[in-house]
């Protein structure tokens, strides 16, 4: 039988592509070499959650990044794609518990270091699950070099800077606002908050002068927080109000007075002209405390529910108070209308449910220091955003940012590495890492305690383009491959990972950690809508993959593609992308056919430096060298 009688006629992607990328990774093709003379190219991978599986998101990202990489290979760079994955904290805790609840048990039931331990085996479970799916769409990652990070090296790069940054007082302990989520119980940062546009209303309600000698109104949307509430806010220049200025009114239901203050954070043209103040539970109320020297008063426990502060409300989820206190306002004739609006309502990334502003103390990077060079730095285009566009994005959030809360009340992540005096509740901070302080720096007790907070997960993965290459060692990795040269990633993360990992990089390291940020759309389905499990449109790239392979799959996600923008995933693009990988084929079989059956692959490995070659031959070649 003749050689091509053994070919198929069609590409069978299952038959050939697990066998493909093996040997490639055998044989050492996509390992990169710290020691080589070539130019280093780099690109970090954007590490996915260990709670995850792949998703077409993850197919784009990964085949854009492919792309970049097997171009710089043909170039002749030295090329490292290093891959990782990333601890998820709110994510993995969240499955851990879940898995637990099954069992009848919860957190407090095993301690930390038994939960821990499950943690860590969850991990070794189901953590490399999908660096086999990167895997299966052909990536070629230098898996040499796979990253977590909780890895040792990483974890102290995390423990160093926070170290570096308390003792530059640019991380600090204070009592603050912060966005509290109900269901996950922990803080998260403000680029965790999502917004979504939801139904409600405003509550319109008398607010009964001291004096007796009338009432002001205002408007909420939210009547329960009143039981907080310490003052109500006018504009100063508004003439309406002026005379009320210093007067005190009566808390409607908690019959407290609470005084009436001036303050152009108001806007006089909204609503009444007069709000509420709470500055437990609302951050502009709370720098209006700030102004004026209001008591703060939390009236919430950390799922919501009433605290004793909340009086005869005590104890009532968020929505049963609400229900009750505007049913006794009613019946008090205190309720003026209630008006229908829809209004943009903050939520958790990661579970949707509605965030709760709440007064607490908590860990924060005081961000103005730290952002003003990473502005700097893509004003002046030493690092680029392709397409440019999406500057506007990165520059609205770094020239408003605010203090970033790193701590969360969670026990799977980087503990942070401050100890408490039991004798005279001072903070002791390690004085390098690894260490654990022997005594408090104050008053010389030995009794200390650490803080039970985790870090925020991105405070680690802002690290990632230096950490996983060894930093704060200078390892041969380190000072041959970074900076990196492009990051590839969706416009959805710009603020989560994008910001954070330019501060980052310019301070720690005094260099960009990148060149060039290419930033790619979501991947929706054929009607334009969000791939989501609510909505059951999902479309599992793997599947895809054992029907068409991977190639197809990859094609049909760039083809045709702009940077920046969303794509529709069209199943005849997978189809034309399969039939092209045919013609592929066929022309590597056309070549067989015109091939002796007794000449072996070793006889065509010759030097082009000096063969003998036809000018079609000479072509092709020219052709090819000038593509790369």
């Amino acid at each position: 039988m003749s050689r091509i009688d053994a070919i198929e006629k069609n590409f069978v992607p299952n038959e050939h592509e697990h066998d493909i990328y093996q040997k490639w990774q055998d044989s050492g093709s996509f390992e990169a070499n710290n020691k080589s003379t070539k130019e280093p190219f780099t690109i970090v991978m954007p590490p996915p959650n260990i709670t995850g599986v792949l998703h077409m998101g993850h197919a784009l990202d990964v085949t854009l990044q492919d792309i970049l990489i097997r171009f710089k290979r043909m170039q002749d760079f030295e090329v490292l794609w290093l891959p990782g994955t990333d601890h998820a904290a709110i994510a993995t805790e969240a499955k851990i518990v879940e898995a637990m609840r099954e069992e009848g048990l919860t957190k407090d039931d095993l301690g930390r270091e038994k939960f821990l331990e499950r943690a860590w085996e969850w991990k070794e479970t189901y953590g490399n699950r999908i660096v086999n799916q990167i895997k299966r769409m052909g990536s070629s990652c230098d898996w040499s070099r796979l990253r977590f990070t909780m890895d040792d090296g990483l974890s102290d790069a995390v423990e160093k800077v926070f170290i570096d940054l308390y003792q530059e007082k640019l991380i600090y302990r204070g009592e603050r606002i912060i966005n509290w989520c109900t269901t996950c119980l922990t803080s998260i940062s403000d680029a965790e908050v999502e917004y979504e546009e939801k139904t409600g209303n405003f509550w319109h309600i008398k607010y009964p002068l001291a004096d007796g000698s009338g009432h002001l109104e205002l408007a909420t949307t939210r009547p329960e927080t009143l039981l907080g509430d310490t003052a109500v806010a006018v504009h100063p220049d508004d003439e309406r109000y002026q005379k009320y200025i210093g007067k005190m009114v009566v808390l409607p239901l908690m019959k407290r007075q609470i005084p009436i203050v001036a303050d152009r954070y108001v806007d006089p043209e909204f609503g009444t002209g007069v709000v509420k103040i709470t500055p437990a539970h609302d951050p502009n109320d709370f720098e209006v405390g700030e102004r004026h020297n209001l008591e703060r008063i939390n009236v919430f426990n950390d799922d919501a529910s009433i605290n004793e502060n909340g009086g005869k409300y005590a104890g009532l989820s968020l929505q049963a108070a609400r229900k009750q206190v505007v049913q006794d306002l009613d019946e008090a004739g205190l309720l003026i209308e209630v008006e229908d609006l829809t209004h943009s309502v903050g939520t958790c990334y990661r579970c949707h449910t509605e965030i709760e502003p709440k007064l607490s103390e908590q860990w924060f990077v005081a961000m103005q220091k730290l952002a003003e060079p990473a502005i700097e730095a893509v004003r002046t285009k030493e690092i680029k955003f392709i397409p440019e566009r999406f500057e506007k994005n990165y520059f609205h959030w770094m020239e408003n940012i605010r203090d970033w809360n790193i701590s969360r009340q969670l026990w799977w992540g980087h503990r942070i590495p401050a100890w408490y005096c039991d004798d005279c509740d001072q903070i002791t901070v390690a004085n390098e890492v690894g260490q654990v302080p022997a005594k408090c720096h104050a008053c010389g007790s030995t009794s200390l305690t650490q803080e039970e907070d985790t870090l925020d997960t991105w405070f680690s993965s802002a690290l990632w383009p230096f950490s996983t290459l060894g930093w704060p060692q200078k390892t041969d990795d380190y000072q041959f491959f970074y900076p990196t040269d492009v990051l590839v990633t969706g416009y959805d993360i710009i603020t989560f990972w994008v910001s954070r990992m330019i501060f980052s990089g310019l301070h720690y390291t005094g260099q960009k950690p990148f060149k060039d940020v290419l930033i790619h759309g979501i991947v929706r389905d054929s009607q334009g809508r969000k791939m989501s499990k609510s909505l059951g449109n999902g479309i599992d790239p793997l599947e895809v993959v054992d029907e068409y392979g991977a190639d197809a799959l990859r094609y049909a996600l760039v083809a045709g593609v702009s940077p920046g923008n969303d794509l529709r995933y069209q199943q005849d693009r997978v189809e034309n992308g399969r039939n092209f990988i045919n013609k592929v084929w066929n022309a590597f079989r056309f070549a067989m056919m015109n091939i002796d059956d007794d000449l072996t692959y070793s006889d065509l490995n010759i030097d082009l430096t000096t063969a003998n070659l036809m000018n079609e031959d000479k072509w092709i070649l020219n052709n090819l060298q000038n593509l790369i």
